[in-house]
């Protein structure tokens, strides 16, 4: 089976990597965690990180088969409907986010017509959902703990855990989200160390670590094994824990979760007009 080719996005304001993996042989390709750029001070959206993953597409010869969200991110808006719009492909989630619809539709008084179905998507993945991309096979792994719906996606010799791990020296999630659970998230991790050690592992953020200069968002199994600082081999689950529910106690909103989640929830679509046409965002008071 043919190795994936992975081209890493960076966006430095929201810290996020998104992926483009493609598979050298037939070049059917995926998107991983598209960013929509996002002006919270003026309520305004642009696209040039979305453009240059287009551009990208396009001078590779590519065709996109998946559009794919390893969850509802709380740090930046998904880009996801204006990519389908332009180079095609699947939108798919993990199935568990009918609960953060659910949860979130309640906190933001979503009407009627907010659908709490996941039907926003064109495909909700169960545990262990296979797909192809290309010749490519790739596995849909659910590791809640970070979110209810977290999703790491297995293609080929590569992992993309999302918001699960991050590099080995910053450590893992937090799980103080509505939803989310110190324990779940050990487990999950656990999950993703008995792949193989040689696993290249791509992560979702980086935040440089204390004495850290570079951005970096690509790591193996291995080394998270051996050298994450929260998880690594031989801390027990109670002591994560324990360690997690103490640092998340510290840790401030993300500056856009309320916009994100509001639109990430509707599979990256914005909000209908109002009878104005303009759309809003609304600000829960006192909520979260």
């Amino acid at each position: 089976m043919p190795t994936p080719v992975v081209r890493a996005f960076f966006d430095e304001p929201t810290n996020t990597a998104s992926y483009v993996v493609h598979d050298p042989a037939t070049k059917a390709a995926a998107i991983i965690d598209s960013v929509l750029d996002f002006d919270a001070a003026a309520g305004r959206t642009h696209r040039e990180s979305a453009d240059a993953i287009i551009a990208y597409v396009r001078t590779e010869g590519l065709t996109v088969e998946w559009l794919l969200e390893t969850h509802a991110h709380a740090d930046h808006l998904s880009a996801a409907p204006y990519l389908q719009q332009h180079l095609g492909g699947k939108l798919a989630i993990g199935r568990e986010i009918v609960t953060v619809q659910n949860v979130f539709g309640k906190i933001f008084n979503e009407g009627s017509e907010f659908q709490r179905d996941g039907s926003q998507f064109d495909k909700l993945f169960d545990d262990g959902d296979g797909f192809s991309i290309g010749s490519i096979r790739a596995v849909a792994l659910h590791v809640p703990g970070h979110t209810p719906a977290d999703l790491a996606y297995i293609i080929g010799d590569t992992v993309f855990t999302g918001d699960t791990l991050f590099m080995p020296d910053y450590g893992t999630a937090r799980a103080d989200f509505p939803g989310g659970d110190a324990r779940e998230l050990f487990r999950s991790i656990r999950r993703l160390m008995e792949l193989p050690r040689e696993t290249r592992t791509f992560l979702c953020h980086d935040y440089k670590a204390p004495g850290r200069d570079s951005y970096v968002w690509e790591t193996t199994i291995g080394q998270q094994r051996t050298a994450n600082v929260h998880v690594h081999e031989g801390v027990g689950e109670d002591e994560f824990v324990e360690m997690r529910t103490r640092r998340d106690a510290t840790l401030s909103m993300p500056k856009l979760i309320l916009p994100s989640i509001q639109i990430n929830m509707r599979g990256g679509n914005l909000p209908e007009p109002e009878d104005n046409g303009t759309r809003y965002l609304k600000i829960p008071l006192d909520a979260l």
